[in-house]
């Protein structure tokens, strides 16, 4: 039987130096991978304390990587009534505007207009 974690002990592994995910109702204590992950730290400390798999599942992981979460995973998370919908943390429940960009796709959509206007300066 998996670890049974609630949502305010999962809460508690926030940081860069200690950091869980949630993703599909199981928690994976992620904080010896972030040294390896391709996007870097910040996008996965910005996943802290909300649901995580919309923006696991957006970026389109490869096997490996799917392989790579399996062995990470620490348990399963036993209130997901208290998790916040949509992938919100619950403090920015009340800020949060309906339908925001996860911000994984943000960074892409503006390192591609800046490519775009590199491509543009060097190539004339």
């Amino acid at each position: 039987m998996s670890r049974q974690i609630t949502y305010a002990e999962l809460c508690q592994h926030n940081t860069e130096e200690n950091l869980w995910l949630l993703i599909d109702n199981k928690v994976y204590d992620v904080t010896k991978f972030i040294p390896e992950h391709p996007g870097g730290d910040e996008v996965l400390v910005s996943e802290a304390s909300k649901d995580a798999t919309e923006s696991f599942e957006d970026v389109g992981h490869s096997d490996d990587a799917r392989e790579t979460l399996k062995s990470l995973q620490i348990g399963v998370i036993a209130d997901p009534e208290n998790v916040p919908r949509r992938g919100r943390k619950a403090s920015d429940t009340m800020s949060a505007t309906p339908g925001g960009s996860p911000p994984l796709v943000m960074i892409i959509g503006f390192a591609a207009i800046i490519g775009y206007f590199v491509y543009n300066h060097y190539t004339k």
